[in-house]
């Protein structure tokens, strides 16, 4: 069975869709479409901005989407999916391209969510740290015992968890992870506490405008961050994708029911590799490719 994963922020490069755009009369008319929804010309920062201009989450998520997305139209039948999941914002791509969700509706609600990350970011000092080497118990006790608002937001893979919170509370875990035999407690670049509590008023504010948006009974089943098991009703698609923005990103649970569902080939749709790298440490028996283009 064919798992198409989409992903998330982080995957972004300068030029990305450029070749859709030029190949596909199809790709064109959803990229104008979405400049005229996003109300800026995202495509000249996509193809040609700088990676400082395309880094801002209300560019970087919309543009992730985007391609993600389009990529999957633009493969028409080819596409077939069986299952699909995405990497915390890559969820919306997978929403769109099962069916789920209208392209304008997630478009809008991609937007809005980059935006809202973004005051919440600037509300309260927070950020993120991958923990590399540890058992997730032990990350997860670390985080509790750690004073301050510290939680395990990432499980992207064996021995691959990020953790998010408070600035201060953040270094004191880092300090308290290498002392129990992390290999690596680094501090990401970005700009706060994804997955974490400290996401509430974004949490808030996404909610009123997915509860506002029409949701339709996907394809195939969706393999939610937050639940992990395939999921096909439309409200319950609603529900998750509401507590999304505080709940941790179960990565590597997801890709474990998928294979345990019958999934054997992963296909990631959109910039990047990172979910195949992701895929091939937590379940290395099942294949995993880039989406092709078609000719």
């Amino acid at each position: 069975m064919n798992a198409y994963i989409f992903p998330g922020q982080g995957a972004q490069f300068v030029g990305m869709g450029l070749d859709l755009y030029e190949k596909y009369p199809l790709a064109q008319q959803l990229f104008e479409q979405a400049n005229e929804i996003l109300g800026f010309a995202i495509t000249d920062i996509m193809f040609e901005g700088t990676p400082e201009d395309l880094k801002q989450t209300k560019v970087t998520q919309p543009a992730i989407f985007l391609h993600s997305v389009i990529l999957s139209k633009v493969m028409g039948d080819s596409f077939k999916p069986d299952m699909v999941a995405g990497h915390s914002l890559g969820e919306f791509s997978a929403l769109v391209a099962n069916g789920s969700l209208g392209f304008e509706d997630g478009l809008k609600l991609v937007s809005q969510r980059a935006l809202a990350m973004q005051k919440a970011c600037e509300l309260q000092p927070s950020t993120m740290a991958a923990v590399l080497g540890l058992e997730d118990a032990i990350v997860e006790k670390i985080c509790e015992e750690t004073p301050g608002i510290v939680v395990a937001a990432n499980y992207n893979c064996p021995g691959q968890l990020v953790i998010s919170g408070e600035v201060e509370a953040i270094d004191a875990a880092c300090v308290k992870m290498k002392e129990a035999g992390a290999r690596r407690a680094l501090v990401l670049p970005v700009g706060g506490a994804f997955h974490s509590p400290l996401m509430e008023p974004a949490r808030e504010e996404l909610a009123a405008a997915i509860e506002n948006t029409t949701f339709a009974t996907p394809k195939c089943p969706v393999y939610q961050n937050v639940t992990t098991v395939a999921v096909s009703d439309a409200v319950e698609i609603q529900k998750n994708l509401i507590s999304q923005l505080t709940a941790p990103v179960k990565w590597t649970q997801s890709v474990e029911n998928m294979v345990k569902d019958g999934a054997s080939l992963f296909i990631e749709v959109g910039p990047g590799k990172v979910l195949q790298g992701l895929v091939r440490k937590i379940a290395p028996d099942a294949k995993s490719q880039s989406a092709d283009i078609p000719s």
